[in-house]
């Protein structure tokens, strides 16, 4: 019989990284998102293509929102 035992997660992010540092990687990640869903969606029936273009607005808005918070803990200079 097998016994599961507990696994490392596959993923992590490292306690010690600034709130800007997590916030640039969030951006990228939703960037990469963004046009991965977007190249997709054109290979995609009309019906796959409406479902895939929402997930990429969706995307979108995650990265706004996560620009906007950067932009509020890390002004850039003018």
């Amino acid at each position: 019989m097998f016994k599961p035992t507990p696994s490392s997660p596959l993923f992590t992010v490292t306690p010690k990284q600034t709130t800007e540092t997590l916030l640039v990687n969030a951006s990228e990640t939703l960037s990469s998102l963004n046009a991965l869903t977007c190249t997709l969606a054109f290979d995609l029936d009309a019906s796959q293509r409406a479902i895939m273009l929402g997930i990429q607005q969706l995307a979108k808005l995650g990265q706004l929102l996560v620009d906007r918070a950067l932009e509020q803990v890390s002004p850039s200079p003018i």
